[in-house]
């Protein structure tokens, strides 16, 4: 089980814009130069977050990305699901067998996972960083 690249570097994205400013708006420049990306990839990955409802965006010279006000209810679940979207990350079992133990097994262990991921605040992660991203 592996998540993208993009959803790592969005998850990243969102604790540094938590930790240094959450209030305040940061150019797409800035946060790629912080990341250590390029900006067109990190647009793609900022478009993603804005559809999301996460972030918004303004242009202009005082233009930026900042987080929306209610930001503090984020989770990772959250986040991931705007990268990633909301597929099952198993395929299902073989022939489509309706009692197949596996797929319940599978199943049940990526609800739990869900379950912790969701419960897990982009603000909770944020007030024990001490550190800027």
């Amino acid at each position: 089980m592996k998540y993208s690249k993009a959803t790592n570097y969005a998850l990243h994205i969102m604790l540094h814009l938590a930790v240094t400013s959450p209030d305040q708006r940061v150019g797409v420049q800035q946060l790629a130069e912080q990341q250590d990306l390029s900006p067109t990839y990190l647009s793609k990955i900022l478009t993603k977050l804005v559809k999301a409802g996460m972030i918004e965006s303004s242009s202009g010279a005082n233009g930026g990305y900042k987080l929306k006000p209610d930001w503090e209810n984020i989770s990772f679940l959250d986040v991931i699901d705007a990268i990633e979207g909301t597929t099952t990350l198993f395929g299902g079992c073989l022939n489509n067998d309706p009692d197949c133990m596996i797929q319940e097994i599978m199943f049940s262990a990526e609800k739990k996972m869900e379950e912790e991921l969701r419960h897990q605040k982009i603000s909770e992660v944020a007030k024990k960083t001490t550190v800027v991203l």
